[in-house]
C-alpha cells in the first residue's frame, strides 16, 4: 500500500508541473500565431489522445511519465504544407521564439507563487518555534541561544511556527548568507537579537548543517503513556494498547516519555520485560525493538508507538498560521524568489565543486518525498509541490543546451550577431547538451539508489 500510496502522488506531482510547464509553451505559442501540433504529458508510445478534427492541436497522455512536450510546425523537423508556413515556429520572430521558450519556466515559477499563496491563505498548523535544550558546541550554542528561547523572526522575516523557522534558515543558508539574525523572545521576556555564523564547509549540505544547528523544538515532559500503536509494529505485536502506562522496562523505572525513547533505542532486537498498567491493572509484556539503521549506519531500536499528548499541552504549543489575501501573495511571491536564488546558489556551488552532490535528488527521491508530504496533509503536499516547481523552472532557465536557458542562449547570440546560429553549431551545442543532461541523470539515479540502501 506504501508503495501505491507513493507511486500514485508521485504521478499526480510530476503530471501536474508538468502540464503546467508545458502549457506554458503551448498557450504562448497559440497567443504569438504559432500552429501547435500535440500537446504531450509523458515520453514516448501514446497511449491516449484527443483531436477534434485534423486542423486542431492533438492532446496526448504518454507512456513515460517524466516530462513533456509540444510539438509545432516547424520547417526544421518535417515538411510543412504551403499554408501552414506562416505558422512555423522557425518562421517566427527573435522575440515570439524567446517569449515561447521562457514560458515554460515562467509557468512554473507562477505555479509556486499560486501554491504557496494557497498555503498562506489555506494556513497550516504548526508547533510555535520555542527551542528546547540547546546542545554544546553547537552552531545555536555559540550564538547564545538558551532552552526556551521563541523565534520570531529570521532575517526580519515572521517566523510563527517552527517549520517557518527552520525553512527560513535553511534558505538563508543556501542563498548565500553566513550571518543569520534571528529576534529572539528569551525566557524572560525579553527581546534579543541573536547571530548564527554559518561555517563555509556547513553551508554546502543541508543534511550536515542541519544538525550542526543545534536547534531542536521544545517538548514537554510527558508521562510513559501509549497514545498510537502502528500496525505491524514492534509494539502492536507485544500486545501494547493506547492509554498503557509504561511503569518499568527490565525492572528499571521509567518516568518519562524521553527516558523510554531512549531505553528503547539503545536495544535493537533485545527483548525487553515490561511492566505496564491498563485500566488500574498491571501487566507483564515482552517487548522486542525492530532494529533500524540510522544515518551513519548507526543502529537504533524501533517499536512503532506515539505517546498521549494531554490536549492542553497540546492546545498550549499549537498555533494556526495564516495571513490575509494580499499579504499572502506577497509572502508567497518573496518564498518563491528566496528559493529561487537557493537553488541557483546550491547549483552553482555544485559546479564548482564547493557543494556536495548529495544535493541532488533523482525521480526515486521525488517519489518518496511526494508520497510522504501527501502523507501529512494537503498544505505540505502542496509545498512539496511548490518547492519542486521552483526547482524545475530554474533548471530549465539555466543555460545547459536541451534545456530552454540553452535554446534561450542561442537566441541571445542570435541577436547579437544579426542572424542564426549555424546548423552545425546547434547540433554539436545539443550534442553536449544530451550528454551532460544523462550523466546528471544518472548520478542522481545512482545516488537514488544508494539513499535506499542506507
Amino acid at each position: 500500500m506504501d508503495f501505491l500510496h507513493t507511486v500514485f502522488f508521485f504521478i499526480i506531482a510530476i503530471g501536474l508541473l508538468v502540464a503546467f510547464h508545458e502549457f506554458g509553451h503551448f498557450w504562448v505559442a497559440r497567443k504569438v500565431g504559432v500552429k501547435v501540433l500535440r500537446f504531450s504529458i509523458g515520453f514516448g508510445k501514446v497511449v491516449w489522445s484527443y483531436q477534434k478534427n485534423a486542423a486542431t492541436t492533438e492532446y496526448a497522455l504518454s507512456a513515460i511519465p517524466l516530462g513533456g512536450y509540444v510539438k509545432m510546425v516547424d520547417e526544421r523537423e518535417a515538411t510543412v504544407n504551403q499554408d501552414d508556413l506562416p505558422f512555423a515556429f522557425n518562421r517566427q520572430s527573435l522575440w515570439a521564439r524567446s517569449a515561447i521558450v521562457l514560458a515554460g519556466p515562467v509557468f512554473n515559477l507562477l505555479l509556486a507563487i499560486f501554491l504557496y499563496w494557497s498555503v498562506f491563505l489555506i494556513g497550516e498548523e504548526g508547533m510555535r518555534p520555542v527551542l528546547g535544550p540547546v546542545a554544546i558546541n553547537t552552531l545555536a550554542a555559540n550564538a547564545g541561544f538558551d532552552a526556551g528561547d521563541e523565534i520570531l523572526t529570521v532575517n526580519q522575516h515572521a517566523t510563527p511556527t517552527w517549520s517557518e523557522a527552520i525553512t527560513q534558515i535553511i534558505e538563508s543558508v543556501m542563498a548565500g548568507d553566513s550571518d543569520i539574525q534571528l529576534s529572539v523572545k528569551a525566557t524572560d521576556q525579553q527581546l534579543v537579537l541573536r547571530t548564527l555564523t554559518i561555517p563555509p564547509a556547513m553551508a554546502q549540505t543541508p543534511d550536515l548543517l542541519y544538525k550542526e544547528l543545534g536547534l531542536q523544538p521544545w517538548t514537554p515532559t510527558l508521562k510513559p503513556i501509549i497514545g498510537t500503536v502502528l500496525p505491524s509494529s514492534a509494539a502492536m505485536s507485544a500486545g501494547l494498547q493506547p492509554n498503557d502506562l509504561i511503569i518499568s522496562a527490565d525492572g528499571v523505572a521509567i518516568n518519562d516519555w524521553m527516558q523510554w525513547v531512549e531505553y528503547v533505542k539503545k536495544r535493537p532486537d533485545i527483548t525487553i520485560a515490561l511492566l505496564v498498567e491498563r485500566s488500574g491493572v498491571q501487566l507483564k509484556l515482552s517487548l522486542t525493538p525492530k532494529a533500524e539503521v540510522q544515518e551513519g549506519q548507526q543502529v537504533t531500536g524501533k517499536i512503532g508507538a506515539g505517546v498521549f499528548v494531554p490536549k492542553d499541552v497540546m492546545a498550549s504549543m499549537q498555533i494556526n498560521y495564516t495571513l490575509p489575501v494580499f499579504e499572502a501573495f506577497t509572502a508567497a511571491c518573496q518564498r518563491t524568489w528566496n528559493y529561487s536564488m537557493a537553488t541557483l546558489n546550491v547549483m552553482g556551488q555544485m559546479v564548482m565543486g564547493k557543494a556536495s552532490v548529495e544535493n541532488l535528488s533523482g525521480p526515486i527521491s521525488i517519489a518518496q518525498y511526494a508520497g510522504q508530504s501527501a502523507s501529512m496533509g494537503l498544505v505540505q503536499f502542496l509545498k512539496f509541490l511548490a518547492v519542486v516547481s521552483v526547482s524545475l523552472g530554474v533548471m530549465n532557465l539555466l543555460p545547459v543546451p536541451m534545456l530552454d536557458g540553452g535554446h534561450l542562449l542561442l537566441y541571445v547570440i542570435e541577436g547579437v550577431k544579426g542572424s542564426p546560429v549555424s546548423d552545425q553549431a546547434q547540433l554539436l551545442f545539443q550534442q553536449i547538451g544530451t550528454a551532460l543532461l544523462m550523466t546528471l541523470m544518472a548520478l542522481a539515479m545512482f545516488l537514488d539508489v544508494q539513499r535506499l540502501f542506507h
